[in-house]
């Protein structure tokens, strides 16, 4: 299986990664080693292409996650200057 076969496995490991743990891009990146571009390509080009059904669900964890980030930004900034 060449390089291309891989990416592909990955791109579905990261999807099944993120679903099962609600994870963020951020923590998928540092759970594989790759940067958050790579997570983000995988997660937006590459699965599409040979498995839609998972592309689809975890877009919507994505899509959460967007929308939360706001406050988990200001929880971090709390935490941080509360000497948490």
């Amino acid at each position: 299986m060449g390089l291309k076969g891989n990416m592909e496995e990955r791109a579905e490991r990261l999807a099944l990664y993120i679903l099962e743990n609600r994870a963020t891009v951020r923590a998928a990146a540092g759970k594989f080693g790759v940067s958050k571009s790579t997570v983000h390509k995988d997660l937006a080009e590459r699965l599409p292409t040979f498995n839609r059904a998972l592309y689809l669900q975890v877009k919507r964890v994505l899509e959460e996650n967007k929308a939360q980030r706001h406050i988990r930004g200001g929880l971090a900034t709390r935490r941080k200057y509360k000497g948490i």
